[in-house]
């Protein structure tokens, strides 16, 4: 039996990415799925990839930093295929659209990488533990990342929101384990997203502070996926509160 056989998973930002990543890894898996992306025609490519038959995988828009989509999200889910398992807060911004020195950000910029980053984490989050605690049980996982550790030139928004994920699965966790919902967080490392290191020097950052990978190679999106297939699944049963990172030895010096 596969490790999510008979589960419905929502992924945000499972078009792309990380995401895409996951979603292949819970499709192969046995998950049925849900890809939000505020861009619906990258979801829809991902889903119909994964199942051209459209049986096991569907797709929407949706932007989560708007109450009334996020919480929409969770409905489709639902009237899609009748329960919802896990959710995965994986949509966010970052690269190099996240990146903007210290001194030149603007109020907007500020606005939107919290609304997205963080904000439509909690929303979505909100809407699907409120389905969940009715049934009993369900795992909720957040997409982090090693900014929330190690401080990226440029990043400091997007290292706070991300930095911000870790109190919020440790608080999300002690609040809703007693209605039989788990909730973790991974933080990736330095993932082959397509962003290339010249793409933020080209945003004046200086690239002094780029760190070396121990394991000698950026991580596939696949590798994150295996490890949100574990966070997912009952493997993961007495697993509560935590953020696994998974960074090629990132953190480590």
């Amino acid at each position: 039996m596969a490790k999510l056989d008979d589960r419905v998973a929502i992924i945000t930002g499972g078009g792309t990415g990380i995401g895409r990543g996951i979603a292949a890894c819970f499709f192969n898996e046995g998950a049925r799925l849900v890809l939000a992306q505020r861009r619906v025609d990258l979801a829809r490519a991902a889903a119909h990839e994964l199942d051209p038959t459209g049986n096991r995988v569907r797709a929407i828009a949706v932007d989560i930093s708007r109450t009334d989509e996020a919480f929409s999200l969770i409905d489709f889910a639902l009237c899609s295929f009748g329960q919802l398992d896990v959710l995965v807060n994986n949509a966010s911004i970052t690269g190099p659209e996240a990146i903007c020195p210290f001194t030149s950000m603007t109020p907007d910029f500020v606005t939107r990488l919290i609304d997205v980053n963080l904000k439509g984490t909690i929303l979505c989050s909100q809407a699907a533990a409120r389905v969940m605690k009715e049934r009993g049980r369900g795992a909720i996982l957040h997409v982090s990342s090693v900014g929330a550790f190690a401080a990226q030139e440029g990043a400091s928004v997007y290292c706070a929101t991300k930095a911000a994920m870790t109190g919020l699965t440790q608080a999300m966790a002690l609040e809703l384990v007693r209605f039989g919902i788990r909730v973790n967080c991974i933080a990736p490392g330095d993932i082959d997203v397509g962003k290339q290191r010249e793409d933020f020097i080209a945003r004046d950052i200086s690239g002094d502070y780029f760190r070396k990978v121990p394991a000698g190679r950026q991580g596939l999106p696949d590798e994150i996926g295996k490890a949100a297939v574990f966070l997912a699944s009952d493997d993961s049963s007495y697993v509560v509160g935590e953020t696994l990172v998974v960074d090629g030895g990132f953190l480590s010096y």
